[in-house]
């Protein structure tokens, strides 16, 4: 039987699919639907090592959209697959203040396998374990990709590239009050969930403490676009 799931609005519908873009412009192998209890949640890959010398930390994007609380299915998929499907569905333009017009989308039937998608974080059992500026995060991201372009010429093997990466995005963010990977901040960064993450603005516009959380050997940084969870250690 085909899977499908229905967003509220063509606004919701917007905001999946530029999050889905957003995440097949850092890695666009795959991405998990986890639907249940009327909440559609949405897993990318950021980071991730690709073998046991590689020290690139497990990092993910996480989205929650509103869904029918009866469906109920959890799949990897492609993201060029369903990005694929969304633009090929015609959605009925709103106005701000508006009650828009629902939007069924269909999960593509092709499935994926990727190393992270079989180690996703518990549901519960969360703690606040402190916080972490969002300018701290955006400052790791920016100093990180100037890092890694500059360590990394464009001839060089693959295990040279995943080494840089793993020893950059691997580094925790300095004076942070929480122990937490630059790979974080480029998480937050690259996914859209801090504002000004391509420097338009002043840095003192990037407000407000992101509180993070932990269980087991995660974390969870929540930001009010979105979540960035990283897997400590192995």
């Amino acid at each position: 039987m085909a899977l499908s799931f229905t967003l509220d609005d063509s606004f919701a519908f917007s905001d999946f699919r530029v999050f889905l873009e957003r995440a097949a412009r850092v890695d666009d192998t795959a991405t998990r639907l986890v639907a249940g209890g009327g909440v559609l949640a949405v897993y990318v890959g950021v980071l991730y090592p690709s073998g046991l010398l590689d020290s690139t930390p497990t990092v993910l994007g996480l989205r929650t959209w509103a869904i029918a609380p009866d469906v109920d299915f959890d799949v990897v998929v492609p993201v060029r697959s369903i990005l694929d499907r969304l633009a090929h569905i015609e959605v009925a333009e709103q106005q701000p203040g508006e009650i828009g017009v629902p939007v069924a989308v269909g999960v593509p039937p092709m499935t994926t396998t990727v190393s992270w998608a079989g180690i996703l974080p518990p549901r519960g059992g969360w703690e606040r374990s402190g916080t972490v500026q969002a300018a701290q995060l955006v400052d790791a991201a920016e100093l990180g990709i100037a890092e890694v372009a500059k360590a990394v010429p464009t001839d060089v093997g693959e295990h040279i590239i995943r080494k840089v990466r793993g020893e950059v995005w691997g580094r925790i963010v300095p004076d942070a009050e929480v122990p937490v990977p630059a790979g974080a901040g480029f998480a937050a960064v690259s996914l859209g969930f801090t504002p000004d993450a391509r420097g338009r603005g002043p840095k003192a516009a990037i407000d407000g403490m992101t509180p993070v959380f932990t269980a087991g050997n995660w974390q969870r940084l929540s930001l009010k676009r979105g979540h960035v969870l990283v897997r400590r250690g192995r």
